[in-house]
């Protein structure tokens, strides 16, 4: 497996993948239609945020998208391939994050997550500091968590 930049050109690909990734969940077609437009990657998404895709042999499994500007970042989409999810890919991911937010400055990492996420960001070293409105679902509220990248 290699973690590469996203090009402009991957947006489609990117948006299937985080549609997929979503779906994993067993969320029905209404509520993935409320998602759409947060989950969707364009061309201008991924040349304003620092977005790295992870491949083998040629196929995106993939990818992180991180925002922001120091001291405070934000994670703001991570999402895998549902069959490769549990592989190893997503944790691959979250460390070129972690990587990454330190080259750009960054000390502490933002992430609104998926409820069926939050147990993977708090083993990579997140600590919930509450909740915040989905941006998607009126009423619905997502864990927040933060990784300070200052201890780690």
């Amino acid at each position: 497996m290699q973690i590469r930049p996203a090009r402009p050109e991957d947006a489609a690909l990117l948006t299937g993948i985080a549609l997929r990734s979503k779906a994993y969940w067993g969320y029905d077609e209404v509520f993935m239609d409320a998602c759409r437009e947060e989950l969707t990657m364009d061309a201008g998404v991924i040349e304003r945020s620092a977005t790295v895709v992870a491949e083998d042999g040629g196929r995106v499994l993939g990818f992180v998208s991180l925002s922001g500007a120091p001291p405070t970042g934000s994670l703001d989409q991570l999402f895998v391939e549902p069959e490769w999810i549990g592989r190893g890919v997503g944790r691959a991911l979250f460390e070129r994050a972690r990587t990454l937010a330190g080259a750009l400055g960054l000390r502490r990492l933002t992430i609104d997550s998926d409820p069926n996420a939050e147990p993977f960001y708090l083993a990579m070293g997140a600590v919930r500091i509450g909740s915040v409105p989905s941006g998607s679902i009126p009423g619905r509220e997502l864990p927040q968590l933060v990784l300070d990248l200052a201890a780690a």
